[in-house]
């Protein structure tokens, strides 16, 4: 309700928009819903109404919202659902500090009228800056724990461990100089986990009497354990750990250690909020399995005007107007300024591998709408669910969803997905190859 009021005092119409419609192939995969009237075809449930809403803004309205269900078919955790709810968004004849200003506002209302919290300006990052100082693009920003990288004192010191790795990078655990050699072990078996993949770490301990104990005493000395715990801002007391690798994957392995040891330390505490703008994040990100780009956000994301030229030259360096909103290191929102002229629509969709023939196929009626002439137009939704759930001080969104599905997808209560009769595949034109 509170979503509502603010969204509708601000000029924002609330508008429905279909269940039943196109698949695309973006994105995650697609529920599909057979024709029973038009034999062969199938209807999609909607990941998103994003082409319905810049339609809208194309037809003249100014500002739209819903509050709406979403589908998407893939592998299931305990923080995703196959249908979920978007706060969704959209505006027209406007910049990104516009939508910024507009979602930081209602986010503030929330937190107010919800929670009585104030919560003063939002603080802002590039992507880049997100990744290389907290190894991930949504950071939990209500303790320290920064990275710093290492390479230029840890390497050539004839430590092969840390001489043939691209990176060499650290954080610094404040108050855990003492901890014993089972807990620092305990740590190390927790990198070493699959699900985290690292094959081990360095640790120092910054002892309360200004000297250093490590795990690589015989390759260095206390001056340069002592460089590295001035890089990482350690204080007597805190307790360094250390990876090596290459560089997006070292920094992810440590990305989820830093939140380990923030949660067995209390550091992330659900009272407190934290939120953040990302923003400036990479248009497009290469797949090998594909050998192609792929968008980054979705294919109606605006580049920076500034990166246009970069298109034709070096399209991985091209970065998007795009933005998302971070609360506590979940992303509880994510959005764009969008593309509204038809030549730069059409180059990304050649960049995304599609031919001209696939490109009218999927979208033809979101490029002919643009023939009329499309305002500058950008939007945002929020993931409904899992905003309530950190409101609520929690982050597993199936408890703040009546009749959740399981890991399998299957609604317990009510024994769906089912089996349906014959005579319905029929009119459905369907029939079933079971083996």
């Amino acid at each position: 309700m509170e979503v509502r009021n603010y969204l509708s005092e601000e000029g924002f119409i609330d508008v429905e928009t279909p269940y039943l419609i196109k698949s695309t192939p973006e994105g995650a995969r697609d529920f599909v819903v057979p024709s029973r009237m038009n034999e062969g075809q199938f209807y999609a449930l909607p990941q998103s109404p994003q082409t319905f809403k810049q339609l809208l803004m194309v037809g003249g309205l100014d500002k739209y919202f819903q509050i709406v269900k979403c589908f998407r078919d893939e592998d299931l955790r305990a923080d995703r659902q196959p249908e979920f709810t978007q706060i969704d968004c959209e505006m027209a004849f406007v910049e990104q500090e516009d939508i910024l200003n507009t979602f930081e506002g209602l986010v503030r209302h929330l937190l107010k009228e919800i929670n009585g919290i104030e919560i003063p300006e939002f603080p802002r990052m590039s992507y880049e800056e997100a990744i290389k100082t907290y190894g991930n693009d949504k950071p939990d920003i209500r303790f320290d724990m920064k990275f710093a990288e290492l390479n230029d004192l840890a390497q050539g010191k004839g430590f092969g461990v840390f001489d043939s790795q691209e990176l060499v990078v650290g954080i610094a655990v404040p108050g855990c100089s003492e901890y014993s050699r089972k807990q620092l072990d305990k740590i190390i078996d927790f990198v070493k986990k699959p699900q985290v993949g690292a094959k081990g770490l360095v640790w120092v301990k910054c002892n309360k009497d200004g000297s250093f104990k490590s795990s690589v005493d015989k390759f260095f000395d206390q001056d340069q354990l002592k460089s590295w715990s001035e890089k990482l801002g350690a204080s007597a007391g805190d307790l360094l750990l250390v990876m090596a690798g290459e560089a997006n994957k070292t920094r992810t392995q440590l990305s989820t250690l830093r939140m380990e040891m923030a949660e067995q330390l209390g550091l992330r505490k659900p009272e407190e909020f934290a939120p953040l703008w990302v923003v400036d994040f990479p248009l497009l990100e290469w797949d090998e399995e594909t050998d192609r780009y792929h968008a980054m956000h979705h294919p109606f994301t605006s580049p920076k005007p500034e990166d246009l030229d970069l298109l034709d030259t070096d399209p991985g360096k091209v970065r998007a107007n795009a933005y998302d909103m971070v609360l506590n290191g979940n992303e509880i929102g994510g959005g764009s300024i969008r593309i509204f002229d038809k030549e730069t629509q059409s180059r990304m969709f050649d960049l995304l591998g599609f031919s001209k023939e696939e490109a009218k196929d999927q979208f033809g009626f979101l490029m002919n709408a643009f023939e009329y002439g499309a305002p500058p137009h950008g939007g945002l939704a929020f993931g409904l669910d899992r905003l309530v759930a950190i409101l609520g001080g929690q982050e597993t969104i199936r408890d703040f969803i009546a009749f959740p599905k399981n890991n399998s997808g299957r609604d317990v209560m009510i024994e769906a997905p089912s089996k349906i009769d014959e005579d319905q595949l029929k009119e459905l034109h369907l029939r079933l190859n079971l083996k």
